[in-house]
């Protein structure tokens, strides 16, 4: 089943928790020192925050799955798109181990498709592979994508 999600920049984070979790009438699912993130059901998103952008405000979207299957076919769309997949793969941000696909919209927006296979206890690790942006969406540097975020 898939998941939308949402990843915003704030600048202060115990502020910012504080006014999403009354939005939300609950508390994060997953805080660190400068990351917090919501498990909604109802809407389904996956919403979280953190002070690692560049930027305030929205960072990335995308869709988060629970199967394999469903990334594959959710990565295949991307490529039909034709706007240049990039970062395919395994990677750790956010505080857990996924495997992603990114894009850039139209508008420049960064979308990530992923399936999250577990916890970590670091924001983000480099690929062996990639390099990687000092973004919030741990996104790497390709010809066709600048910094995601």
């Amino acid at each position: 089943m898939k998941r939308f999600h949402i990843h915003v920049g704030v600048k202060d984070l115990n502020h910012s928790v504080q006014f999403y979790s009354t939005l939300f009438g609950q508390k994060p699912t997953k805080l660190k020192d400068d990351y917090a993130k919501w498990m909604l059901e109802d809407p389904r998103i996956n919403f979280a925050i953190s002070t690692r952008s560049n930027e305030e405000g929205v960072d990335h979207l995308g869709f988060q799955v629970d199967e394999n299957s469903e990334l594959s076919e959710l990565t295949e769309r991307l490529k039909k798109a034709d706007l240049g997949v990039y970062g395919e793969g395994a990677i750790t941000c956010c505080y857990a181990e996924s495997n992603k696909a990114w894009v850039k919209d139209p508008s420049g927006i960064a979308w990530e498709t992923y399936q999250t296979m577990a916890d970590a206890e670091v924001f983000s690790e480099k690929p062996k592979t990639q390099e990687v942006t000092a973004s919030a969406c741990c996104a790497p540097k390709t010809s066709s994508a600048k910094n995601c975020c």
